[in-house]
């Protein structure tokens, strides 16, 4: 399978995990708690797999960066939350790192 997949479910696997974390009510609920650990648990591995290929400066910017951006339009869409300009200029420049990245890696 090819890196750049795994990397893709372990950045799923991790927004799994954190909105479970936000529905689980500061860890008072039990299915999502469940889904906490299994999501975080399986990203975790899933991201050292893909640093089997992918450099770890560049997996680690990847699946946190895209993470973060995902966790955010889901607490805008999902749970309401506030989304501005600084929000949507913050999320831009996450990318937009992450591009730049990619692009000049060097192996």
């Amino acid at each position: 399978m090819s890196p750049w997949l795994i990397l893709f479910f372990a950045i799923c696997s991790e927004v799994v995990g954190t909105t479970a974390m936000k529905l689980s009510n500061g860890f008072t609920k039990v299915v999502p708690i469940v889904f906490v650990l299994l999501g975080y648990g399986s990203a975790l591995i899933l991201l050292a797999k893909s640093m089997k290929d992918i450099p770890l400066g560049t997996a680690y910017a990847v699946w946190a960066g895209f993470g973060t951006v995902c966790a955010a339009l889901i607490g805008k869409f999902l749970f309401q939350e506030h989304f501005g300009l600084a929000q949507f200029l913050g999320m831009f420049l996450v990318i937009s790192g992450i591009v730049i990245l990619h692009l000049y890696q060097t192996h």
